[in-house]
C-alpha cells in the first residue's frame, strides 16, 4: 500500500483558500468529494483532512493528521508538542489587547485588575504574567469583539488583521502581543517514508516561494556596455550571457525583484539595453 501523507488545514476562511491555493501553486491536484472532510490528491501521495484551526494542532500532536497548516497563534495558545517546520508568510494577523475607543489609555498598567474577553486565555495569561499585570481573564469562544458592549468585559484580547471589527465594535487597539502567520507543522515521529513526501513538499512550496515577486529579465546590449549594465543589474548569481547573430552583440538573461523593477529599467536603457523583454516567473528552483 503506497505511503500517503495526511496534512490537516483550515476547514473553511482566509487560511483555508491561501492553502489550497498553494497546493494549486505546487502543482497538486485536489479530488473533491461529495462531504468536504477529506481529499486525496490524483497526483502526489497526499491527502487533505479539514478541521476546525483550533483542533489542528491536537490532530497533529496525536499523529490523526501527519502535518498541519495552521496560524501561530493556534500553535501558542494550544502549547502541543509540534515540530514548527516552515513559516508560510500568509494568512497574516496580530493578537492585541483592546479597549473601548472613548476610554484613555495610560499604558499597559491600565489593565491591573480589569475583565478581558479572550477566544486565547493561555497567551494573554503568559503576556500579562510577565509585565506583572492581574487581571480577570473571560474565555469565550467566539464573537470576542462584542464582550465590551454587552457589559461582559473592560477589554478584549483577539486577532486583529484589517482593524476593521474593532472600529465597528468601537473599540481601539493599545497593544501587540504577539505577530502570527500561518505556519506547516508536523508530529514529531512521522515515519522515513512520510518525511520524505514532506520534504518533496517542502521543496515544491519553496520552489513557488522563491518565484513570488521577481521578474525573468532577458535584454541586448553592445558587449562593450556589458560590463557596465552587470553592475546596475541586481540577479541571483552571475547573470547568463548568450552572444548574437549581430557582431559584437549579447543577450543577457536574468532575475530581478519586482520592487527594484522600474529603478532598474531605467538604469538599463541609460547603459545602452535595448530589447528588453520581462516575464513573470511561475517557480524558481536553486
Amino acid at each position: 500500500m503506497e505511503t500517503t501523507l495526511r496534512i490537516a488545514i483550515q476547514t473553511k476562511g482566509r487560511l483555508n483558500e491561501d492553502s489550497l491555493l498553494l497546493f494549486e501553486e505546487s502543482g497538486i491536484k485536489l479530488i473533491e468529494g461529495k462531504r468536504r472532510l477529506i481529499s486525496s490528491a490524483k497526483n502526489f501521495p497526499m491527502e487533505v483532512l479539514y478541521l476546525r484551526d483550533d483542533d489542528i494542532p491536537q490532530c497533529v500532536a496525536d499523529g490523526v493528521a501527519d502535518v498541519g497548516i495552521v496560524g501561530l497563534n493556534e500553535v501558542e495558545e494550544q502549547q502541543k508538542i509540534l515540530d514548527i517546520i516552515k513559516y508560510l508568510g500568509f494568512s497574516k494577523c496580530r493578537l492585541s489587547l483592546a479597549i473601548p475607543k472613548d476610554v484613555e489609555y495610560p499604558g499597559l498598567a491600565w489593565f491591573e485588575g480589569k475583565k478581558i474577553a479572550t477566544s486565547y486565555p493561555a497567551i494573554l495569561k503568559a503576556y500579562l504574567a510577565k509585565n506583572n499585570i492581574k487581571s480577570d481573564i473571560h474565555f469565550i469562544a467566539g464573537s470576542v469583539e462584542i464582550a465590551p458592549g454587552i457589559g461582559l468585559s473592560e477589554a478584549i484580547f483577539d486577532i486583529v488583521s484589517s482593524g476593521s471589527t474593532l472600529v465597528s465594535n468601537r473599540l481601539k487597539e493599545v497593544e501587540v502581543v504577539m505577530k502570527s502567520e500561518a505556519v506547516l507543522v508536523a508530529n514529531s515521529n512521522l515515519s522515513k517514508e512520510k518525511q520524505a513526501i514532506l520534504d518533496e513538499l517542502i521543496f515544491r512550496i519553496e520552489s513557488v516561494e522563491n518565484g513570488k515577486g521577481k521578474k525573468y529579465i532577458l535584454l541586448n546590449a553592445p558587449n562593450d556596455k556589458m560590463e557596465q549594465i552587470i553592475k546596475v543589474l541586481p540577479g541571483m548569481t552571475s547573470p547568463t550571457l548568450m552572444p548574437l547573430a549581430k557582431p559584437g552583440w549579447s543577450s543577457l538573461h536574468s532575475v530581478i525583484s519586482e520592487s527594484e523593477f522600474w529603478e532598474v529599467i531605467g538604469n538599463l536603457k541609460r547603459n545602452g539595453a535595448e530589447g528588453i523583454l520581462v516575464l513573470p516567473i511561475e517557480k524558481m528552483i536553486y
